[in-house]
């Protein structure tokens, strides 16, 4: 970027058809924090064929995008991550080939930066690895652990986004809820709807004006108060498996916004100090080549189910 930048009118390549607009402003701007696309967005700097859109919008072959003038050397950049935090990233990938890289995503690591997190699971490997073309190709939580995948090639990004959206992939995560269920298999089938709060924070709930949204649940193991359940999502809307959750009445435990207060205070008392959430498996095929990635469950969440077996009420075998 030179000292005095200008404004840019970009046509949209056809290999980045369908990708999100601040991936795509992310290319464009080297170094950029998330923050600053999002701002740009947000305020209307940033144009797609003349009109204002969000950093979520699908990008078309042939649109023309006009990029402002931003200066990436502004006070209050971030700036290089910590290398503790690049150490601690690498450390977590369990897997990579030419066109993927797969991680366990730590707790607290956001997938990628914005609302006041600098350095997201993206930037941090983008960041140890500069020569790599990296890309989401999907998301989790921030509080959510588990296996996270990302792209080394805009071709292998949308065909599976492509699976993804066709339903062609195996989602299953881990989850300690609330109770017991009244069955030992069932499906969640409530929309949902998102909306932003006034101070940013985003907030799900069924509605009937919502996405369709559709989740299978299966116990695991049964324990005095509490459950460990498969979760296997057919959509990946946001929030999906705690929105549900809580909507069948069995909240996830250490859930602070969907959650029930006394059940989290319990489980603190066990020794949880974290959301139960941890995406376990991520399986897809792509062409003659299928992949199945995996992650245990954290360290963290494991000890809280030891603490839980002395306690344990009824082990089940979902039928």
């Amino acid at each position: 970027m030179d000292a005095t930048p200008r404004v840019q009118t970009v046509p949209v390549p056809e290999d980045r058809e369908g990708q999100r607009l601040d991936n795509f402003l992310a290319g464009r701007l080297k170094g950029a924090p998330k923050s600053l696309i999002y701002r740009i967005c947000r305020t209307g700097e940033v144009r797609v064929n003349g009109r204002r859109a969000k950093p979520d919008h699908r990008l078309a072959a042939g649109d023309e995008v006009r990029i402002p003038p931003v200066r990436l050397a502004e006070k209050g950049d971030a700036g290089p991550p910590p290398s503790a935090q690049l150490n601690r990233i690498e450390a977590a990938i369990v897997y990579e080939d030419r066109d993927f890289l797969v991680i366990d995503k730590p707790a607290g690591v956001a997938s990628h930066g914005g609302s006041g997190v600098s350095f997201g699971a993206i930037e941090l490997l983008r960041a140890a690895r500069p020569r790599d073309t990296l890309e989401l190709a999907h998301r989790l939580d921030r509080d959510t652990s588990g296996v996270l995948v990302l792209t080394r090639k805009r071709s292998a990004l949308t065909a599976l986004q492509a699976a993804i959206r066709e339903g062609h992939v195996e989602k299953r995560y881990l989850a300690l809820v609330e109770g017991a269920l009244p069955k030992t298999r069932l499906t969640v089938d409530a929309p949902l709807r998102k909306s932003v709060l006034q101070g940013g924070e985003r907030m799900v709930r069924v509605d009937p004006e919502g996405k369709p949204s559709r989740s299978h649940f299966s116990e695991v193991e049964r324990y005095a108060g509490a459950s460990l359940v498969e979760v296997a999502l057919e959509t990946g809307r946001t929030h999906q498996i705690r929105v549900h959750a809580q909507h069948l009445g069995h909240p996830l435990a250490g859930d602070e916004k969907y959650g029930d207060r006394e059940f989290n205070k319990t489980m603190r008392e066990q020794g949880l100090k974290r959301l139960f959430l941890h995406a376990a498996r991520f399986e897809f095929s792509l062409g003659e080549r299928s992949y199945s990635f995996s992650a245990p469950l954290a360290p963290e969440l494991a000890a809280t189910l030891d603490v839980l077996q002395g306690r344990r009420a009824v082990r089940s075998t979902p039928r």
